[in-house]
């Protein structure tokens, strides 16, 4: 049986992560999009390229030491003593290493925790197994999605009401851990427009692969407008179907769970629903929110995302057909 060569692995290694990278559909480190990922990345391909050259160096060595060694009974004499190459090689390049990757280490450490003037205040609890996302100098929530400014630092309070989550938007900031009862701070700034995605880095539970979620950065004008916009509670239905579909939503126990701004439902249990109708995804990513998949997920959101802590919902075929044209209204 012939074995694969040492060099092989690391090949391997480096084909795989540069198909990721050119995969635009996929989150990637090695494709920064922000500060925070960036210099994260830097420090990654200078670990990278020492390891490669510590690798071909000693593989170098390998090769010239049985080629020497050829001819003679004993080989060739090195220029280089035992006791010389043992410190050079094996005490002095190691330490010279290391030394420069604690320093770009606690460099770049420092500079990833630099707050920033103006920077803007976002709020992130993870819970099973969803994001409640509140913004609190505009005085309003969401869930599941971020809307960040391009350009402007945001700092990302984290919390968690139940066990350990770890917050990670791979092109975008490092991992953060979400503990009960501690709040950490991630600070980063998205250098360009575009959809990012995230992810619970930290096993949660059942539904830990589930639990996912989008950052939006859009330009700074625009995202001002669609802050100002949602700093306003939805109004009264003016559609019948939907004014009949929020009865039933506060009738329902619907209601118990959920909160939808400028409405008698203010409960914190499941995401809040204010601007349900403006979401990409239902159940923290998990399905596309159209019309289907929130009725699908209306009547028995254990068949859509197992495990999720939202009971069956059981409503006559007009009530449901009302209850989704009101939430599909709400932006």
């Amino acid at each position: 049986m012939t074995r694969r060569r040492p060099i092989v692995g690391p090949l391997l290694v480096v084909v795989a992560m540069t198909m990721a990278a050119c995969d635009k559909r996929a989150p990637n480190t090695l494709d920064p999009q922000g500060d925070h990922a960036r210099h994260i990345a830097g420090v990654w391909w200078l670990m990278f390229g020492l390891a490669a050259g510590v690798y071909l160096v000693v593989g170098g060595l390998i090769i010239i030491s049985v080629v020497r060694g050829r001819g003679t009974e004993h080989g060739r004499p090195s220029r280089v003593g035992d006791n010389a190459f043992i410190w050079i090689g094996g005490v002095l390049v190691p330490i010279a290493i290391l030394a420069l990757l604690a320093v770009v280490t606690v460099t770049t450490t420092r500079v990833l925790d630099t707050h920033r003037k103006g920077a803007l205040a976002i709020e992130v609890t993870g819970k099973r197994w969803w994001w409640d996302v509140r913004y609190p100098t505009f005085g309003f929530r969401t869930a599941n999605e971020i809307r960040v400014p391009v350009g402007r630092q945001v700092a990302v309070t984290l919390e968690s009401t139940d066990v350990i989550h770890s917050f990670w938007i791979p092109q975008l900031a490092g991992k953060t851990d979400q503990i009960p009862g501690q709040r950490n701070v991630l600070r980063f700034t998205a250098e360009r427009a575009g959809t990012y995605r995230g992810e619970c880095a930290e096993y949660c539970g059942v539904e830990h692969a589930k639990m996912n979620f989008v950052v939006l950065a859009v330009p700074s004008a625009d995202f001002d407008r669609w802050a100002a916009r949602h700093a306003q509670p939805p109004g009264v239905p003016e559609d019948e179907l939907a004014a009949r579909g929020q009865r039933v939503f506060l009738r329902e126990a619907c209601a118990g769970c959920h909160r939808i701004a400028g409405t008698p439902a203010d409960a914190t249990i499941g995401p809040d629903l204010t601007d349900l109708g403006a979401r990409r995804s239902i159940g923290a990513l998990t399905v596309p929110n159209d019309r289907d998949h929130l009725s699908a997920w209306i009547v028995d959101s254990q068949a859509v995302k197992p495990g999720n802590l939202m009971p069956p919902i059981t409503l006559s075929k007009a009530d449901l057909d009302a209850l989704v044209t009101y939430l599909e209204s709400l932006r």
